[in-house]
C-alpha cells in the first residue's frame, strides 16, 4: 500500500539521515534521546546497533541509515535516538531509530503529499507513505509500521525481550 493516500492534515517530526529528510507521525513518537550508550547485541543484523535501557526497559536501537542501505552513522553532538512505537501482529513495540538529527514538527496538508514514487517492480517503497513539500523541500515521510519487515521486527522484539539487568549501562 505505498500510494496510500494521506487526506487529512498531520503532524511528523522530521529528521535527517545523510543529507536526505524523513518524516514520521508524531502519534508514534514517544520521545527524542540525546545519543546514550548503545550495548551491541551478537548475532543481530547489522543495522540493529544494540540496545539501551530506558528507565528500566529494555528499547532495541536501528541505525536507519544503514537500514536504507547508507552509511553506519557516525556520533556528532547532533546524534540523537528518536523512540517510536511499531505495530508488529497487533502489538505495540518499541524501538529507537538513531538518525543524524532531528529537525523539526511541523503539519504538511493533504494536497503538499504526493504518493511515493513508483521505482521499477525491484525496489520495495512500500514503506514510504508518500512525499512531502515544506519550504520548497522534500520529505520522505515514512510509515514506520513498514519500514521493517515482520521477519526484522520479530528480531528487534525479542533483542527487546532482555531484562534491563542484562544490559551494560
Amino acid at each position: 500500500m505505498s500510494n496510500m493516500i494521506v487526506n487529512e492534515t498531520k503532524q511528523y517530526l522530521t529528521f535527517k539521515l545523510s543529507d536526505e529528510v524523513f518524516g514520521v507521525d508524531v502519534a508514534q513518537v514517544r520521545e527524542i534521546l540525546d545519543y546514550v550508550k548503545i550495548t551491541k547485541v551478537p548475532q543481530t543484523p547489522e543495522f540493529m546497533r544494540g540496545v539501551i535501557n530506558l528507565r528500566g526497559s529494555v528499547v532495541p536501537v536501528v541505525d536507519m541509515n544503514l537500514k536504507f542501505g547508507m552509511v553506519k552513522t557516525e556520533r556528532t553532538v547532533n546524534t540523537c535516538i528518536v523512540v517510536v512505537e511499531v505495530i508488529l501482529n497487533d502489538e505495540i513495540s518499541i524501538l529507537g531509530a538513531l538518525v543524524d538529527s532531528v529537525q523539526e514538527v511541523f503539519e504538511i496538508e493533504p494536497q503538499n503529499i504526493e504518493p511515493a514514487p513508483k521505482i521499477g517492480t525491484k525496489l520495495n517503497t512500500e514503506f514510504i507513505r508518500g512525499m512531502g513539500k515544506h519550504d520548497e523541500q522534500f520529505i520522505i515521510i515514512l510509515d514506520v509500521d513498514k519500514v521493517f519487515s515482520s521477519e526484522e521486527l520479530e528480531i528487534v522484539q525479542s533483542v527487546g525481550g532482555l531484562r534491563p539487568n542484562e544490559i551494560a549501562v
